[in-house]
Formats: C-alpha cells, sequence, structure tokens
C-alpha cells in the first residue's frame, strides 16, 4: 500500500477497535454481563482484529489482501450479535460502525 493509499480504512478500523471497546466495557457493566458473554467475547476480537490490520496497513503490510477479508467477517459477527441487543445504545452504535468497517474493509483498493 503506498502512502496514504486506504486511509479512510485506516481510520475506519481504529474507530471500530475503539468503539467495540467502549460497548465490551459497557456490556461488562450491565446487570445482565452474563447473558452478554458472547457479545463481550466478539467485541474484543473485534477491536483486536481491527487494530493489528491498522497498524500493519500503516506499513503497508503485503499480507492485507489476506488478512482484511477475515476482519470484514469478523466485523459483521460483532455487527449481529450487537444487533441481538439495540435496547442498548452502546451496542446499537458498535453494530453500526462494525457494519461501516466491514464495507470499508470489502472496498480496500488490493495491494
Amino acid at each position: 500500500m503506498k502512502p496514504g493509499k486506504n486511509q479512510q480504512l485506516i481510520a475506519m478500523l481504529q474507530e471500530c477497535a475503539w468503539t467495540c471497546n467502549v460497548c465490551s466495557i459497557a456490556c461488562m457493566n450491565e446487570k445482565n454481563a452474563k447473558d452478554l458473554a458472547r457479545c463481550i467475547r466478539l467485541d474484543l476480537d473485534c477491536a483486536e482484529i481491527c487494530r493489528t490490520i491498522s497498524v500493519l496497513a500503516k506499513r503497508s503490510s503485503e499480507s492485507l489482501n489476506i488478512i482484511v477479508p477475515v476482519c470484514a467477517v469478523m466485523c459483521n459477527r460483532c455487527a449481529e450479535e450487537c444487533e441481538k441487543h439495540m435496547h442498548m445504545e452502546h451496542c446499537r452504535s458498535c453494530a453500526e460502525v462494525c457494519r461501516q468497517c466491514a464495507l470499508a474493509c470489502q472496498q480496500m483498493e488490493p495491494v
């Protein structure tokens, strides 16, 4: 990836990682946190993969074509789980950002 290329993707990955972390913390603080265990795990997984891929994208890793599609899958899984809890603002927001990030991953320009 050339410098400046896919800057929107990097920004989206960073936003998604942050939003997923916020959601996981909020879920842990809910009264029914045990019922949100899968949501918390997927939030943490999604945050980690987004954070990692943003770092790799910044340094123009040749592996992006392989791993960015995986990130799209993870973002969509996280969104699907958060959509089950749309009565909570943090899950509603997380689902929206995860869907946007998945789309950004799918639209990434090949390396």
